[in-house]
């Protein structure tokens, strides 16, 4: 086990051998991101970056709804100054979460909003419920998504559909935000976690190696590109990974064949 449960007040972690499943869990205030909550994300996020493993990131139940995170606490963000922001709270640790080694699954249920959907942004998969309400309110509140929506968003979803979350304050339902692929599943509430485990088991039968190398690869900017593909790809070309899961395609490859041709003189 990597983590004791009992260092968490605001998180809930269960581990698998190859992931863990972090839920946030301020259910009082409707998950909303605090700087403790702030604090236990950098806690996990050390431990992943030296033991990579895939990360389920879901909120909890809210009288009996589902909800991902209703946005950065109110009470704390009334008091902070600009100080404070330049410290950059938030994005410090959505970055962190980013760029962790091994891909971050997102299971949004019910309100992913301000800071909880630049929470969810920072993910590389997001799969949402029917219910889920996702969207930027900050500029009714006198302040800005300054935690990467001004970014990241842009990049999801192309610069007119941006504009209007960032500007207009628009909140996108399931089938808006499937639409536009801000998420690529949407399940019914009850089997969200299992579709999200599902997801994966399908990155886990991948190379992990592979996998990392390919998601540094896929956030570097456009300028280092094609160099950083070929030298990436010849680090992988020397792992035993890649020597033996080749081999292993070429047998089962020799085998069909051998069953065909036996199946095919037998006629």
């Amino acid at each position: 086990m990597l983590f004791d449960a009992h260092e968490f007040s605001t998180l809930l972690v269960e581990e698998r051998e190859d992931r863990i499943h972090v839920q946030l869990n301020r259910p009082e205030v409707r998950n909303a991101i605090d700087q403790a909550m702030v604090n236990e994300l950098h806690a996990i996020c050390a431990v992943l970056e030296r033991q990579p493993r895939i990360m389920i990131l879901s909120g909890t139940q809210v009288n009996g709804k589902g909800i991902f995170a209703s946005g950065a606490d109110i009470a704390q963000l009334r008091e902070r100054r600009r100080e404070d922001a330049l410290a950059g709270i938030n994005s410090t640790i959505f970055n962190r979460i980013a760029q962790l080694p091994m891909p971050v699954i997102a299971a949004l249920d019910g309100y992913a909003l301000g800071g909880g959907a630049e929470l969810a942004y920072a993910a590389d998969f997001r799969l949402a419920t029917p219910s889920v309400k996702i969207g930027q309110p900050e500029t009714n509140l006198g302040i800005m998504a300054a935690a990467g929506a001004t970014w990241r968003l842009k990049e999801l979803v192309g610069e007119p559909l941006a504009k209007e979350i960032l500007l207009a304050g628009r909140i996108l339902g399931a089938q808006e935000a499937l639409a536009v692929h801000l998420v690529t599943e949407v399940h019914e509430a009850d089997v969200l976690i299992d579709a999200a485990h599902a997801l994966a088991d399908r990155i886990g039968t991948q190379d992990p190696l592979a996998v990392r190398i390919t998601k540094s690869v896929f956030h570097t900017p456009r300028e280092v590109h094609p160099v950083i593909d070929t030298i990436a790809q010849g680090i992988l070309f020397e792992s035993e990974a890649k020597f033996d899961r080749m081999q292993a395609f070429l047998d089962k490859s020799a085998a069909k064949r051998a069953a065909k041709e036996k199946q095919t003189e037998s006629k």
